[in-house]
């Protein structure tokens, strides 16, 4: 009887009890880990379990995954269940009330949302080469997303390469050049090769792109009358990263000259162009020609840089856009990628912060 008392208060105890809700760490929701042993580059964040929303995760735990991006240089959030634009978008938003539009394009791409773009939409068959977004301009985004809607059936990788490795392997001499004299990017319009000025500055006012190229310090001329536009201006060579304190290769000197261009194509261009007419092309800052040594030393340093990995449905990848820089290779089949760009940076902002850091 006495047992059967205490059995029965005990249950009666147990069904008083009120329900808790228990709170897991944010190291609980997500497991992180790397694709390769001994590759830090990219980190990948997968779910601990099915139905962790990942735009909610992140925005409660912006500090954790901006810290890992520091470190890292790239994120690979893998197995979510993000699989449309709004989604995407969502999660991006989620992160940075700061996202960015595609202003001073170089590559053709289209608008899926305010702040969502297709990845550059060259040909199938072409190579896109490394470069971090917008680092031929004064102002640049910090953060980088691509998100794999469809991956190819064949190729159609985003390969990445951290740029302060990228730094230590360009011998000194050279590193200095780029440093001491920057990067002088020349552009063509109008010729009938590449975008229109009126699609890579988003303006049909010849005056408002005048204001622009005046606001970030670039020369200009109109030629034959204003059907034809010619652009240059001068950026960094390399950076010092505003958070991490650390050097990086910054430019698009290898990506903006000829010479990227393939054997036959550039001879074409070279036959009917002049060179300074040329849709695009680099120089030192100061105007003099870069030696064809020195690029394919840069080349020969993003190569030994490099980390591929196959594009599953649904990856995001998350970039710091001055640690890591990126490419396309060649593919077939269909292919959708979007990207999205958020919290601006400007090159005088960086000086100020880099002599701070000195």
């Amino acid at each position: 009887m006495e047992n059967a008392r205490r059995r029965e208060a005990a249950r009666g105890k147990f069904m008083s009890l009120k329900p808790e809700a228990v709170s897991l760490p944010a190291e609980g929701l997500v497991k992180t880990s790397t694709l390769e042993t001994g590759q830090t580059l990219p980190l990948v964040f997968e779910p601990s379990f099915e139905g962790v929303e990942l735009p909610a995760w992140v925005g409660a735990n912006r500090q954790l995954v901006a810290g890992r991006l520091g470190e890292h240089g790239g994120l690979l959030f893998r197995g979510f269940d993000v699989d449309s634009s709004d989604k995407f978008d969502e999660f991006v938003s989620a992160f940075s009330g700061r996202l960015m539009g595609y202003l001073d394009q170089h590559t053709p791409r289209t608008r899926v949302s305010a702040n969502i773009y297709t990845s550059t939409e060259y040909p199938a068959d072409h190579h896109v080469p490394f470069h971090s977004e917008n680092s031929k301009n004064h102002i640049w985004p910090m953060r980088l997303w691509f998100f794999c809607l469809k991956p190819a059936e064949r190729g159609g990788e985003t390969p990445i390469a951290d740029n302060r490795k990228v730094f230590a392997l360009v011998n000194p001499q050279l590193r200095a050049r780029f440093q001491e004299r920057g990067v002088m990017y020349v552009r063509n319009f109008g010729e009938g090769v590449g975008l229109s000025w009126q699609t890579a500055f988003q303006t049909e006012s010849r005056a408002e792109v005048e204001n622009y190229f005046r606001a970030t310090g670039a020369s200009f001329e109109w030629k034959d009358g204003g059907d034809r536009l010619r652009v240059r201006h001068v950026c960094q060579g390399t950076a010092v990263h505003p958070l991490t304190g650390e050097a990086v290769w910054f430019n698009q000197a290898h990506l903006f000259h000829v010479s990227s261009v393939e054997r036959e194509a550039r001879e074409s261009l070279l036959s009917m162009f002049r060179e300074e007419d040329l849709p695009s092309n680099a120089y030192y800052g100061d105007g003099s020609p870069i030696e064809t040594s020195a690029l394919d030393e840069i080349r020969a340093a993003f190569r030994q840089s490099e980390v591929v990995f196959p594009w599953q449905p649904n990856d995001i990848l998350m970039l710091d856009n001055m640690l890591v820089a990126h490419g396309r290779r060649p593919y077939a089949g269909a292919r959708k990628i979007l990207v999205a760009m958020a919290d601006p940076m400007e090159a005088a902002q960086l000086n100020l912060t880099t002599e701070r850091l000195q």
